[in-house]
């Protein structure tokens, strides 16, 4: 046999072992089938074993509910945002309601206060103009005057230091001898004849019992403004005169009481 020749080989042929994998997909019944096949060493080695897994496909009516839970889901919390924001929107329109409504009030309380002044301030002229008519009517008719135009004892004294005043200075807040104001003038001429009045004029018109204008006597004293509010006192000295520290650019002064009727009067003596 030459040396060349075939020589058959002695090894076994190698058994091929080998795992073949097979996916369909079953579109029909929407399962996913899965085979494996696999060569054993056992006398079914070379027969196929199959193997089925099902797993729920997602089928289109699957997904439109799944896109429709996702909208109404996002369309709640739009629902939800909108209706907070019109609940603070409301919250915040009752409170600046609120504001307004106490500020209208304020503004309500405080004209009818100004129409109450207004109405008291105008009733308070009307009766001073009324006042001031039946003084001047006194004055200019006195054969029917009340009035005692004679001085005697004390109110003479006083009459008598009131007038010695007449041509010098007002000076607000003086109290003598070069120069008074007028409320520091009636104190000085009452302190001549032992009687302490009160420094201010306001004081001094509630300082004794009130006297009509029509009923005046020398030495008493004269009040302009309201009886606990007065503005300026003055003293009467009969006929129809009185003495006051009047302003600065007149200084003291005697005057007939048509020239600034008064208010009222009180008697101390």
């Amino acid at each position: 046999m030459p040396h060349t020749a075939h020589i058959r080989s002695h090894r076994k042929p190698r058994s091929r072992s080998a795992s073949t994998i097979a996916m369909r997909a079953g579109v029909a019944g929407g399962v996913l089938s899965l085979a494996a096949a696999g060569a054993s060493a056992s006398a079914y080695a070379d027969e196929p074993v199959t193997q089925t897994l099902e797993l729920p496909a997602l089928t289109a009516d699957m997904a439109t509910q799944v896109a429709q839970s996702a909208d109404a889901t996002q369309q709640a919390a739009a629902n939800y945002q909108l209706q907070a924001e019109r609940d603070a929107a409301a919250a915040n329109a009752a409170k600046q309601a609120k504001a307004d409504l106490a500020e209208a009030k304020q503004k309500a309380e405080a004209k009818k206060k100004a129409a109450e002044d207004a109405r008291k301030a105008a009733a308070a002229r009307a009766s001073r103009t009324a006042e001031r008519t039946t003084l001047s009517a006194t004055s200019t008719n006195s054969s029917t005057s009340t009035s005692t135009s004679t001085a005697t004892g004390s109110a003479a004294a006083v009459v008598s230091f009131v007038k010695a005043q007449i041509g010098k200075s007002y000076v607000l807040g003086a109290t003598g001898p070069s120069a008074y104001d007028c409320s520091g003038l009636v104190q000085a001429a009452f302190k001549q004849v032992g009687i302490s009045l009160p420094r201010v004029s306001q004081s001094q018109s509630t300082a004794g019992t009130q006297v009509s204008l029509s009923n005046l006597q020398p030495g008493d004293i004269l009040y302009w403004g309201s009886a606990g509010s007065a503005y300026h006192v003055g003293v009467y000295v009969g006929d129809g005169m009185f003495v006051g520290a009047q302003n600065p650019s007149t200084g003291i002064v005697e005057k007939p009481l048509s020239y600034d009727p008064p208010t009222g009067a009180v008697r101390v003596l």
